[in-house]
């Protein structure tokens, strides 16, 4: 590298000099190259050091250091029994990296997993808001063929869980209502329109609020549309 620091330190002294536009874009272009190579070649170094360092551990140097972006899991199976919540979570290949590379952290509401450097990517899926309390002590992770089985223990054995969390039981529950044939139609699209109006943007809002005020008069009126 000390061949690149001087071929840097020329062009450097060369660029002063340069006035023609044509000359001194080559130039600029020669220099951010080789100072991109200088910063390849020391991050090689102490990358070199680390795995000199790490060589206890023939496993992880296998797995480059740097890894691709990370993968947000969201597609998942899961069932129970008396003293477990299982979370099933394919993902092609897991059983052939290394076990440490599969991480879960558990707290009382809430589980985490990441999984590093499978097939030069790393995974991740966080479940906060658990329905009932887990025993983070009880609970664990355990790799098979192509799946990782997260095990939470019930804090609570032979409580039957209805859902996985409290934000899919409310959900669920809340869309219960408009499904019902009993209740008055009107009501349902009252509560599509809550929706509707929860998600939306500020003219959204004022779109239907202008509309509830204008169905409201008619009702007033006495000329209902429903």
């Amino acid at each position: 590298s000390t061949q690149l620091q001087k071929d840097l330190e020329e062009v450097k002294v060369l660029l002063e000099k340069a006035t023609r536009k044509r000359v001194r874009d080559a130039l600029t272009t020669e220099k951010s190259k080789i100072e991109t190579e200088i910063k390849n070649k020391v991050q090689q170094k102490s990358q070199r050091k680390a795995e000199l360092v790490d060589s206890e551990k023939p496993a992880a140097v296998v797995a480059p250091i740097t890894t691709g972006y990370t993968v947000k899991i969201s597609n998942y199976g899961w069932d129970q029994s008396d003293k477990f919540v299982k979370i099933y979570i394919t993902l092609t290949g897991v059983h052939q990296i290394p076990t440490e590379n599969v991480q879960v952290h558990f707290t009382e509401r809430s589980f985490d997993l990441l999984v590093k450097n499978l097939n030069g990517k790393s995974y991740s899926m966080i479940v906060n808001n658990l329905l009932k309390p887990i025993s983070v002590e009880g609970s664990s992770k355990k790799v098979k063929t192509d799946t990782v089985l997260i095990l939470c223990r019930k804090k609570a054995e032979n409580t039957r869980w209805d859902y996985l969390t409290q934000v899919e039981k409310e959900c669920k529950e809340k869309e219960k209502p408009s499904y019902d044939t009993e209740t008055d139609p009107s009501e349902g699209l009252m509560n599509v329109l809550k929706k509707i109006y929860e998600d939306g943007d500020d003219d959204m809002k004022r779109t239907i609020n202008k509309a509830w005020v204008e169905s409201r008069e008619k009702q007033a009126k006495g000329d209902t549309e429903f």
